[in-house]
C-alpha cells in the first residue's frame, strides 16, 4: 500500500482528471477552452480571496465567500473528490452558487476588478449562471 494519507492520494486523482481533461480538449483543437479549465480553479480562489478583503464587498456577500471558501477547502464533500468526474460536481455548484449571490449583491465592476483570468471566462461563467445576462461591459 501507499505511504501517502488518503487525502492526498485524492488530490493526485483530482490533478490527474483534471490534467487528461485538458489534454482531451487540447487533443479535440478546443485549446481555449483547455486553458479556461486550467486555470478555473485558481482564477476563483484569488477571486474569492480578493473580494473577501475588499472594503467595498457587502458582509453578507463576504460572508457567503467565507462559507464557500471553507467548503471548498473542506476534505468533508458531498460526493468525495475521489469519486471520476462526479467528485467536483460539488465544489463547483457551491463555487458557482457562490459567485452568482456576490454577482448579485456586489457592483459587477468590483467583481471583474478582482478577476486575474481571463475575461472571456468570468463572462461566460455569469452567463452561465444566469445572473442578468453577464457583467455588464466596461466602461473604457
Amino acid at each position: 500500500m501507499s505511504d501517502l494519507p488518503w487525502w492526498a492520494i485524492a488530490i493526485l486523482v483530482i490533478v490527474a482528471i483534471w490534467i487528461v481533461a485538458a489534454v482531451v480538449l487540447v487533443a479535440l483543437g478546443r485549446v481555449v477552452l483547455a486553458r479556461e479549465l486550467a486555470t478555473i480553479l485558481p482564477n476563483l480562489i484569488r477571486l474569492f480571496a480578493g473580494l473577501l478583503r475588499d472594503g467595498r464587498v457587502p458582509l453578507r456577500a463576504k460572508i457567503v465567500l467565507a462559507i464557500a471558501s471553507l467548503y471548498l477547502a473542506s476534505p468533508i464533500d458531498l460526493i468525495p473528490d475521489f469519486v471520476p468526474l462526479a467528485g467536483g460536481l460539488d465544489d463547483a455548484v457551491v463555487a458557482g452558487f457562490a459567485l452568482r449571490f456576490v454577482l448579485s449583491t456586489t457592483d459587477p465592476a468590483l467583481v471583474r476588478s478582482h478577476w486575474r483570468g481571463d475575461p472571456a471566462t468570468l463572462e461566460r461563467l455569469t452567463r452561465w449562471l444566469r445572473v442578468g445576462g453577464g457583467i455588464p461591459p466596461a466602461v473604457p
